[in-house]
């Protein structure tokens, strides 16, 4: 493996000002590509910041107009609420289905075309443990990662001709400022944590340089016959899930 695998290569980021996003810009820009990060608010450590929100066809398309070709696609931006299949208002589902799942289309249509002319591509869309299992507490997150792994397989299938590969990245707890958050709201944030780590067989939760080597194998030629895949990263959670 050569430390600047991605040299000569771009990669559009979304999600990167913070979390996964930011460790996956910051693996790629260290193995040699142009990073753009797309984000709410501008990234560091990225070649180039892009604001955009990804609810908007037209913000997403004025953000992507300059950039030229793109060889590698990450999608790494999600929203969340709290919530319920029926506590969870109809409008918060639209607005997640919009962000993590419809925002990908919205890249995707922009990134695809010239990555046809260029010969080729890698997509990796950011999925989730909670897509396979019951997630009363996060149902409309877990069904958009869910609706993101089907997407990744009909892409995979209608991009292969064209050389772009498609594979989704599925995570468990990752030590996140949205997940601590989320323990930040329980009533004993420390206990909250704890129980959370346990349910991880290998006794940790996480880190975001971790879903960044993976991101990176799947972005590079390393990867070259891999497509329409959904690689989990969770310590061992999906074994035994507790």
């Amino acid at each position: 493996m050569s430390d600047m695998e991605l040299g000569g290569r771009t990669a559009l980021v979304t999600g990167a000002a913070s979390g996964i996003g930011a460790a996956i810009a910051g693996r790629f820009r260290a193995a040699g590509a142009r990073v753009v990060g797309l984000d709410l608010r501008p990234a560091a450590n990225v070649d180039e910041a892009l604001v955009a929100d990804l609810r908007s066809d037209a913000g997403v398309a004025e953000a992507m107009a300059g950039l030229g070709a793109v060889d590698i696609l990450v999608h790494a931006a999600a929203i969340s609420v709290h919530g319920g299949v029926i506590d969870t208002d109809p409008a918060a589902w639209a607005d997640i289905h919009d962000v993590n799942v419809i925002g990908a289309v919205r890249l995707m249509r922009h990134a695809v075309p010239a990555m046809r002319k260029r010969g080729g591509g890698s997509i990796l869309l950011l999925s989730s443990i909670n897509a396979g299992f019951a997630t009363p507490t996060l149902a409309a997150y877990a069904a958009s990662k869910a609706a993101i792994e089907s997407l990744t397989r009909t892409a995979a299938l209608e991009f292969a001709a064209d050389g772009i590969r498609v594979n989704a990245i599925a995570p468990a707890s990752v030590d996140t400022p949205l997940l601590r958050d989320s323990f930040d709201r329980a009533e004993d944030p420390a206990a909250a944590r704890a129980a959370n780590v346990l349910r991880h067989p290998l006794g940790r939760l996480g880190m975001p340089g971790d879903v960044a080597e993976l991101a990176l194998f799947l972005a590079s030629d390393r990867s070259s016959w891999i497509t329409g895949a959904i690689h989990p990263i969770d310590g061992g959670a999906s074994v035994t899930r507790r």
